[in-house]
């Protein structure tokens, strides 16, 4: 069976090699065990249930959230040759009724279902009559009701053990810490399973964390900067910014399209196509948006406001580079987003316990944000994972962070919290802190506190670096119900008495982020090359000829191989990764065309 997954792989989906990991779940697969995948968004889980779906007998049953996307990976399948389908509501009843009929014909290799629709009596007696080869359960912390894309329907899919005891299962996440993972074992009754954890490092991506000063003037320059032309997705926390990020970005001059739950699903499941089909789209969004996306060409992920989580962050960012070619996730953050999520968390219905989990989780967040050494092994730790020496590619590797003795400027701020009452928020405290003549601060007497004034030696953007690294490191407490007060945890105590010394960041001060260097260690040739353009032109015209996404034609990093290697027959052609039996017989010879024209004209 293993030599069996290995011409799967190689002659259906064009890769030579499995990516670390695969072959243990595949092999565990076919020989009919069960499994419980965890790899990063990229890291190739759908190899792990599509390859044993082709090599076992039978058709491989494929539990997908969100019906909207169904479509694409089906697409992307018979693109390669495999025999695909789905069941949706967005079929047609005779075409509904032509599926069932492949599937009980023995014509597929693979089905996709909703959980809804998968468990529907009629779908169930389908499945009575069919061999069924496995069943997959993606993005499977969908079971988990901490999480916060919880899918209630999931938790009846235990179901499908209890009709199907002898069929193995996969269930595949790429965000699940301890536990979360429990959780799905129990609700998926997955108590025999073999966890596979794979490494959880994108090594591709390069991860940066700013202070938030002019939050969308610093995306501007961002995208400017480094991605004009490219796909990519801002998140923000309210459905009102992610309209109004939206439209200024349109009034610059760029794609940029809404998508949030206030919208009509016909408006986001629109937008999201243009996403995925369309080059150099930016989506500007809540959480709403992103899960099951498989656009492999994602160049940046941006936060314009603080994640909830590190699992929301990890999973958010894993969207980007999924073709494993240089990807940047961005963030900028300040204080307010911490009072801002906070408030949401007490506002929310959900019982105290939740509401503990998610102060924790948000204060994991912070701790990242202010991190002095790699933000990638702060990253991994929090997922049980470590790398061997620190990345060299994140921003506290290329430039690192300077650290100073805040313990002074510390106990000066926590005693103006202190002094004023635990009343006030940050920038009544930065006022009383650089004595400003500021009308309230005299109506309450706060300028003849002693802390007024003492704090002339750092500027209002400094004070503010202070006092989010306390709250960062839990020395201050945002007081939600005091409309975003600071007050005093019991940890201050050993700072504010002196037994405790305090370093802290240094704010980084420049008016414009300096443009890192590109990453190595993947595809970074010049963009601007003609042959690079004439082959996505390419790409596009065969992908709209057939009505899918360019990237189930070839991924970019294919093309990226066409313009390094430049193949000029049919055997060079085949060996680039990516490119499977199907693929030659379809598109070799328009490539081969475009690429021989190129060479023949010098290169020009």
């Amino acid at each position: 069976m293993r030599d069996a997954s290995r011409e799967v792989l190689r002659a259906i989906f064009g890769f030579d090699t499995f990516r670390t990991g695969q072959e243990a779940v595949i092999s565990e697969i076919v020989s009919g065990g069960d499994a419980l995948v965890l790899m990063p968004t990229g890291g190739g889980k759908s190899l792990c249930y599509q390859i044993p779906a082709i090599v076992r007998p039978g058709t491989g049953i494929v539990v997908s959230p969100l019906i909207a996307l169904m479509k694409d990976q089906v697409d992307a399948l018979r693109q390669a040759g495999v025999r695909a389908a789905f069941l949706n509501s967005t079929l047609e009843p005779h075409e509904a009724r032509q599926v069932e009929r492949k599937l009980l014909d023995g014509e597929l290799d693979l089905l996709y279902a909703a959980p809804e629709r998968l468990l529907m009596d009629r779908t169930l007696s389908l499945l009575d009559r069919i061999q069924i080869a496995l069943f997959a359960i993606d993005e499977a912390h969908c079971v988990s009701q901490w999480g916060h894309d919880f899918r209630p329907e999931y938790l009846r899919l235990s179901a499908l053990h209890e009709r199907y005891p002898d069929v193995p299962r996969i269930a595949l996440t790429a965000t699940a810490d301890a536990p979360t993972r429990s959780e799905i074992v129990e609700r998926l009754a997955l108590g025999g399973a073999r966890i596979h954890i794979g490494a959880f490092d994108r090594p591709n991506i390069r991860y940066r964390v700013s202070d938030k000063q002019k939050g969308r003037e610093q995306l501007l320059r961002f995208l400017e900067d480094e991605h004009r032309g490219d796909a990519g997705i801002v998140y923000c926390l309210s459905r009102r910014k992610v309209e109004s990020i939206a439209k200024w970005l349109r009034s610059k001059g760029w794609t940029a399209l809404p998508y949030h739950a206030g919208m009509t699903k016909e408006e986001r499941e629109s937008n999201q196509r243009r996403f995925i089909r369309d080059d150099g789209v930016v989506v500007v969004a809540t959480i709403a948006f992103g899960m099951g996306i498989d656009k492999p060409d994602v160049r940046f992920v941006a936060h314009l406001d603080l994640p909830r989580s590190l699992e929301a962050y990890y999973q958010e960012t894993g969207r980007a580079g999924r073709d494993g070619l240089s990807a940047n996730a961005w963030m900028v953050y300040g204080l307010q987003d911490v009072i801002l999520l906070r408030r949401m968390l007490e506002e929310s219905q959900a019982d105290e316990t939740h509401k503990r989990i998610e102060r924790h989780k948000l204060e994991g967040i912070l701790g990242y944000c202010e991190v002095t050494t790699c933000r990638r092994e702060v990253l991994l730790a929090h997922f049980g994972d470590t790398l061997a020496e620190p990345c060299g590619n994140c921003d506290t590797c290329l430039e690192p962070v300077e650290i100073w003795d805040g313990t002074e400027a510390a106990q000066k701020a926590l005693s103006c919290v202190y002094r004023t009452g635990q009343r006030f928020g940050v920038n009544y405290l930065i006022g009383v802190l650089l004595g400003k003549e500021d009308e309230r601060i005299l109506r309450f007497g706060h300028h003849r506190l002693k802390t007024y004034g003492v704090g002339q030696e750092l500027d209002q953007s400094q004070w503010r670096a202070v006092f989010r690294q306390l709250v960062a490191r839990g020395l201050l407490t945002v007081d939600i119900e005091g409309h975003g007060s600071l007050k005093l945890t019991q940890t201050a105590e050993p700072v504010l008495s002196g037994e405790r010394r305090l370093e802290l960041r240094r704010l980084r001060q420049r008016t414009r982020e300096r443009k890192p260097k590109r990453q190595t260690g993947a595809f970074e040739g010049d963009r601007s090359s003609p042959l690079w353009h004439t082959l996505r032109q390419l790409r596009k015209e065969l992908a709209n000829k057939q009505g899918v996404p360019p990237y189930v034609i070839f991924h970019d990093s294919t093309l990226a191989q066409m313009v390094d290697k430049q193949p000029l027959t049919r055997d060079s052609f085949a060996s680039l990764s990516g490119v499977g039996h199907t693929k030659l017989s379809r598109y070799a010879n328009a490539f081969l065309d475009v690429i021989r024209g190129y060479a023949e004209a010098g290169g020009n």
